[in-house]
């Protein structure tokens, strides 16, 4: 590789991301910013001429509730009731994205295509939990079977997976290459961000990724553009964190250590892979959205004195896919 490559890729999920966590009435608004800061967001990558990998929840693409109660031919099982959305599905979800922007995306999937230069990867169907007690492989290739068809009502071809809650396992990787995914997104080269079950995340683990993310704990976390594995891996290099008012102190910090890590990959020929979820800029807009363009004006100046290259994850992958 004779350039570094930036990479951004985004978790689109709206209320299914949180819906086991979090409920409409504490944190809708977060989920309802998403909407009215999509254009902005979408003009700030247009500006500096930055591709991005949208990674989408296949439940976004339904224009209506007959769309969304045609199930795929097999339904996780999870232990964990809470954790599956079909069940409320009936009754939790309105007739429309007019009547429930929550739930649905068709709208900001069609701006999406309409820039022309984003991918839209998938972020599975139902946002699958792989690692999860009662899940199968079987019940995993049903969802991104359903992903696949909804997205091609789109004319979107699905070539790239983000595992919810970044987790998966050789078997599900294997089970993408048959379905035609051709890369993913990994996690960082460290125990902190192994992938694991819900609850399999220790406090240690949290406390490490929270300190790295404003401290150089675990090191860059860029690494060179190679081919190897079952599917392409472009892992994580850093989530963006959100601007917190409660961590105000800290917040310089936390760009420190992405400008530096940035600057570490155009030098060095290797990538750095930013992420975060739409909804994460959904409160506090104004402070996030001047990150962000910090980052992105950052990226131009090394794409000038370094030649540093925005790609999706696809092109990322098509670059050195035998």
């Amino acid at each position: 590789m004779n350039n570094g490559v930036f990479i951004i890729s985004l978790d689109f999920e709206l209320m299914w991301g949180v819906r086991d966590k979090r409920t409409i009435s504490d944190y809708g608004d977060a989920i309802l910013g998403v909407r009215e800061t999509f254009d902005r967001l979408l003009h700030l990558f247009s500006l500096y001429k930055v591709a991005v990998t949208f990674s989408t929840v296949g439940f976004l693409f339904n224009r209506d509730k007959q769309e969304f109660l045609d199930f795929p031919s097999e339904l996780p099982q999870y232990r964990q009731s809470e954790l599956n959305p079909y069940p409320v599905i009936e009754t939790a979800v309105g007739t429309d994205e007019g009547h429930d922007p929550y739930h649905y995306a068709a709208s900001l999937i069609q701006k999406i295509i309409k820039e022309g230069k984003h991918e839209i990867g998938t972020h599975t169907y139902s946002h699958f939990y792989c690692l999860e007690d009662g899940v199968t492989s079987a019940q995993f290739i049903a969802d991104i079977k359903k992903a696949k068809a909804v997205a091609s009502h789109y004319n979107v071809q699905l070539q790239s997976i983000i595992f919810p809650r970044n987790q998966y396992n050789t078997e599900i990787l294997n089970a993408c290459r048959k379905l035609g995914i051709l890369v993913y997104r990994g996690n960082e080269e460290s125990a902190a961000f192994a992938s694991s079950k819900n609850k399999d995340q220790t406090w240690t683990m949290r406390l490490m990724r929270l300190m790295d993310s404003y401290f150089n704990v675990l090191g860059h976390h860029t690494y060179p553009l190679r081919s190897e594995g079952i599917l392409i891996n472009l892992p994580s290099s850093r989530f963006f964190r959100a601007y917190n008012p409660r961590l105000n102190f800290l917040e310089s910090l936390k760009m420190k250590r992405i400008i530096n890590s940035m600057t570490y990959a155009a030098r060095n020929n290797q990538v750095f892979h930013l992420w975060w979820h739409p909804h994460n800029f959904g409160r506090n807009s104004k402070e996030n959205f001047a990150q962000l363009e910090t980052i992105l004006k950052h990226y131009q100046f090394l794409k000038d004195k370094y030649g540093f290259e925005s790609l999706t994850m696809l092109e990322a992958a098509n670059r050195v896919q035998p």
